[in-house]
């Protein structure tokens, strides 16, 4: 169908049809746009969050890319950005699993148990997983003591790495120990099948047409040679959408380690991250100012790989 061109002298007959985009423009401009260009301007100056500020130019700047925790929150970013690429496989696998079914009843009740997770509050679940990393009652020191797992991090605590901090009378403290903060995060979430990722992905299972798996089934194809060449190549725009949107969230979220960690990214700052850093300077901190920079740097940032994977990762079916 045809796009309808509207004339300039009917668009201006009818001006007044307009006055209902203005609310949305309005509360849009206040809430998106407004503390977006406050950042930017606040960024150049030493600003505590009052009437009072000074300008510094670009000193803000230059402290965000000398600030060596700022640094090793990247770090921290990093590696748990490269976990993440790991934890797709899960979400990846039951989209699979669901999208093979026969039954459209089935289908549907295994859509039904993933929505109903989605149902809890994101900060129940926070709450529910520091319960979890609790050293005397979480049920992972619990299932550890169950399963005897407890006595090979001890032995490889000792013998490999001669530091002893395991010891069999003392509970497990996940998230006080610098070295067990990094694993805890990269646990957290476990059995790593988020609702989201699998309806991504099943969406992009469901585009594939029944031709190609007949045709597979008379080339004599195995249920793990359709996977992986079938449904895995024809599923990458999902796979990039979800690593796009995985990268943005390492760079923005901090909401999962302030939960579990408190301000200060736990012992040491191991678990320290980009976002919970410049939160941290701005709330805990007062400096206002800086946090902004810091916040300005990550938008440049999430626009470079944005342009990145839009210009130079392609997916070809």
């Amino acid at each position: 169908m045809p796009a309808t061109i509207i004339s300039t002298r009917k668009a201006l007959r009818q001006w007044h049809l307009y006055l209902f985009v203005v609310p949305s423009l309005l509360l849009i401009g206040t809430f998106c746009y407004y503390p977006a260009i406050s950042a930017i301007i606040h960024s150049f100056f030493d600003w505590q969050g009052s009437d009072q500020m000074q300008f510094l130019g670009l000193d803000n700047f230059k402290r965000a890319l000398a600030d060596p925790i700022l640094r090793q929150s990247f770090g921290t970013m990093c590696i748990l950005v490269v976990a993440n690429f790991f934890k797709m496989v899960p979400a990846i696998l039951l989209a699979v699993v669901i999208h093979r079914l026969t039954s459209d009843k089935w289908q549907y009740w295994y859509r039904v148990l993933l929505i109903v997770p989605m149902v809890v509050p994101g900060l129940v679940s926070l709450f529910i997983w520091k319960f979890f990393f609790d050293p005397n009652l979480g049920i992972i020191n619990n299932a550890f003591d169950l399963l005897h797992i407890k006595h090979m991090l001890v032995w490889l605590d000792v013998n490999w790495f001669h530091s002893g901090t395991f010891r069999m009378d003392a509970p497990i403290s996940w998230l006080s120990e610098p070295r067990l903060i990094i694993p805890s995060l990269i646990f957290w979430g476990f059995p790593w099948v988020g609702a989201v990722s699998v309806f991504i992905f099943l969406a992009g299972l469901q585009g594939i047409g029944t031709e190609v798996y007949e045709a597979a089934e008379l080339d004599g194809a195995s249920p793990f040679q359709k996977f992986t060449h079938i449904e895995l190549p024809l599923i990458m725009t999902q796979v990039r959408l979800n690593v796009i949107l995985m990268m943005i969230g390492a760079l923005q979220d901090y909401g999962l380690q302030f939960m579990l960690l408190g301000g200060n990214g736990g012992a040491g700052m191991k678990g320290m991250v980009p976002g919970l850093w410049m939160f941290n300077r701005a709330f805990l901190a007062g400096e206002f100012g800086y946090a902004c920079s810091i916040g300005i740097i990550l938008f440049f940032l999430i626009l470079l790989m944005t342009y990145i994977n839009n210009k130079y990762i392609r997916v070809d079916k």
